[in-house]
């Protein structure tokens, strides 16, 4: 029971030991965003986070035509 778990405590300080080290080799030190609308692929298809999507979509629409209910 000992041995499992100083294995798993050595996994995980050599598996954050090399997160480090990745952030220490990048140029400004910071991992790229995971972010759909920050990723230039994704904006150039005009796709958006589902937050932004919902909002744009809620959006109240200026060209739209005034209905009336009619009753039969």
């Amino acid at each position: 029971m000992l041995n499992l778990l100083l294995l798993t405590v050595g996994f995980c300080s050599v598996c954050v030991l090399l997160l480090c080290i990745g952030v220490l080799l990048r140029r400004d030190g910071k991992f790229r965003s995971l972010h759909i609308g920050q990723s230039p692929a994704m904006r150039s298809q005009g796709i958006h986070c589902v937050q932004s999507m919902d909002r744009m979509m809620r959006k109240e629409n200026p060209h739209k035509v005034a209905e009336r209910l009619t009753k039969e």
